[in-house]
């Protein structure tokens, strides 16, 4: 397949999720990505287990993140391993790196003197906090930025406690910003002749997560408040439970709400004032939302999903991993596939061109395994 970023280089100075995503979605479009790692251990994910892959030493978590690339190690403390590392950037196109903060100027590969000698490389840095304030030089987890950054706030049961999010969420679209920015710096690139600095952090990444509450607190002066699964501006949206499964019903409309009303058997909902449009439910959540609950519970989910998908009201079952996994939906997608040479079944990315999926060309590579290959050394 033919693919976008065929003969794009990336080089990879980075671990754990943040930059070797990015470096995954690039080498997924076709960009070959050096993955440069430590020589002793290699990436810190690669322990992340159990579980591990066929070899039995790698862990899963590892191969999704490092498909389609190429591993070479160099100790970035020797000055011969840097200037290796130089030789690379002659004809790379970007650089990722998510080092802790400081190193990279520490180690002389910063993006100043690294721009300075390659003027058309795309330099992205990876942050925890942003490349400038008090907090530059603090590092950074996801779960922290969650916190930090007001997320775990709005995230919960109303009466519980603030709730972290079980997917890496800042992690991966800190990952993704990164590169909609080289992509876009490529573009820049090809208009100017000159490489781009691109700094993007967790932080930056956790706050736009919660734009909508930030930009209300700013005109209203109120802080935002848990709602469990629901919406803090759209009513109903949010799971119900029913006579045996939950579900979850998003009436986004008045529309929806209408045809939602007339299904669990009370049109007369949609003509109450206090339930009629939108602003009124909002108004009138913690009326309204217990009315809903009681008629869900008198029927199985199966029947309700039924009817609301009769009269085009979205709505859906509430998938564990192993149901979203196993679903019609998810095979007729195809984006589950075993990474080559017999490597672990992985979720693929979730972009097709031309309706046909890019997959990974190889499985996520062995520390060093193609030194030889791109350095000419063991």
């Amino acid at each position: 397949m033919d693919l976008p970023l065929d003969g794009v280089t990336v080089i990879e100075v980075g671990q754990a999720l943040a930059g070797p995503l990015a470096g995954a979605v690039l080498a997924d479009m076709g960009a070959d990505v050096i993955k440069v790692e430590k020589p002793d251990g290699g990436d810190d994910a690669r322990l992340w287990g159990p579980p591990y892959g066929p070899d039995g030493v790698t862990s899963l978590y590892f191969h999704g993140q490092n498909r389609s690339k190429r591993s070479i190690t160099l100790d970035l403390k020797k000055p011969e391993d840097i200037e290796a590392l130089h030789k690379l950037c002659e004809t790379a196109d970007i650089l990722i790196q998510n080092l802790r903060p400081g190193v990279v100027d520490e180690i002389g590969i910063g993006p100043e003197a690294m721009l300075a000698r390659h003027p058309r490389l795309i330099y992205c840095s990876i942050w925890a906090f942003g490349f400038e304030g008090p907090l530059k030089m603090k590092p950074g987890f996801d779960p922290l930025l969650q916190a930090y950054g007001g997320m775990m706030s709005v995230t919960g049961q109303a009466d519980g406690p603030p709730t972290f999010c079980g997917a890496s969420v800042n992690d991966k679209a800190t990952g993704l910003f990164v590169t909609i920015g080289a992509l876009a710096a490529l573009r820049w690139r090809e208009r100017t002749g000159k490489g781009c600095l691109i700094d993007s952090s967790l932080f930056e990444t956790a706050a736009f997560w919660v734009e909508g509450q930030i930009n209300n607190y700013l005109s209203t002066g109120d802080v935002a408040k848990r709602h469990g699964t629901g919406a803090a501006v759209i009513v109903p949206y949010q799971t119900f439970e029913t006579a045996d499964r939950p579900l979850c019903l998003a009436a986004g409309n008045d529309r929806f709400f209408a045809r939602s009303a007339k299904v669990l058997g009370h049109p007369e909902w949609a003509e109450d004032p206090r339930f009629a449009k939108a602003g009124d439910r909002v108004r009138n959540k913690a009326a309204l939302i217990p009315l809903i609950a009681a008629a869900f519970l008198t029927k199985p989910r199966d029947h309700w999903l039924a009817a609301l998908d009769a009269v085009g009201v979205p709505s859906g079952p509430v998938n564990d991993i192993a149901e979203v996994t196993e679903s019609e939906q998810m095979a007729a997608v195809g984006l589950l596939r075993e990474l080559p040479e017999g490597g672990p079944k992985i979720v693929n990315l979730p972009l097709s061109f031309n309706r046909r999926r890019p997959f990974p060309r190889r499985p996520a590579p062995r520390v060093g395994q193609h030194n030889r290959e791109i350095l000419g050394r063991d």
